[in-house]
């Protein structure tokens, strides 16, 4: 089933909303946390990063700092929002190193495998 990127809904049950233009995430580049059946990652939950959570990534071997001008990709540091691997949050989770999420922008996908209840307790708060 091909899901229509304009119609992805977010784990509110709400219009999934942009997570980041600057630098641009997504399986499709496009800003959104967007599922597709051929992103083996899962690229579907928003999450602000840290510096802590950047170099555990790292340390997993998914380096996200270091910049890569080939593929466009700036590196990310504290603070910039990004569309990470569901399953790599879940890890992290367990080893009491999740990011906080941004509700608004995570794909509703994540509720197959995460509860609500539990990504509200990582839920990033704008201010």
């Amino acid at each position: 089933m091909n899901i229509n990127n304009q119609n992805q809904l977010n784990v509110l049950g709400e219009k999934i909303e942009i997570c980041s233009c600057a630098p641009m995430t997504g399986w499709f580049r496009d800003g959104f946390c967007n599922y597709d059946k051929n992103d083996g990652g899962n690229h579907s939950i928003c999450c602000v990063m840290d510096d802590n959570f950047l170099k555990y990534s790292k340390s997993q071997g998914n380096d996200l700092i270091t910049p890569m001008p080939i593929y466009s990709f700036p590196g990310l540091k504290d603070g910039d929002h990004w569309c990470i691997c569901l399953d790599r949050w879940k890890q992290a989770l367990l080893d009491g190193l999740a990011p906080k999420v941004i509700l608004e922008s995570t794909n509703i996908v994540v509720l197959e495998s995460v509860p609500l209840e539990k990504l509200k307790e990582y839920q990033f708060n704008k201010k």
